[in-house]
């Protein structure tokens, strides 16, 4: 269950580099404004809202490759914590926006499920 763990919280930390750059890079872009659904002017006056998400993804991410990084080298406690972390957060942050904006349920859903069953399969796995 460890590595079924691992392997679900790195998906979802892939999914939150895609987001990054959504949201810092190609914000204004066509395709991350039909993504999030924002006509060019919305875009553009949220650009710097989206640009500092983009990089709380990225840093939750960040946080999940560094703790598969310690699992790999051993250091299980280092590893758990970081991915508990950074895929906790995630899963907390999808939450709060299926409760706050129900009209964002599949967003919230893609943004949550993942890392949400890579925590409970390697809080499993380390009980075991």
């Amino acid at each position: 269950m460890i590595i079924a763990g691992l392997v679900l919280t790195g998906i979802a930390a892939l999914l939150h580099v895609f987001i990054f750059y959504i949201q810092a890079i190609a914000w204004t872009g066509e395709r991350a404004r039909s993504v999030f659904n924002n006509s060019e002017q919305e875009a553009l006056a949220t650009k710097e809202m989206a640009f500092n998400q983009g990089f709380y993804n990225l840093f939750l991410a960040i946080a999940i490759f560094s703790g598969i990084i310690a699992f790999a080298l051993g250091n299980t406690a280092i590893g758990a914590t970081l991915v508990f972390t950074g895929a906790g957060s995630m899963a907390a942050a999808a939450t709060v926006l299926l409760i706050t904006s129900p009209d964002k349920r599949s967003a919230a859903l893609k943004q949550g499920v993942i890392p949400a069953l890579g925590v409970i399969a390697l809080a499993i796995g380390l009980a075991s």
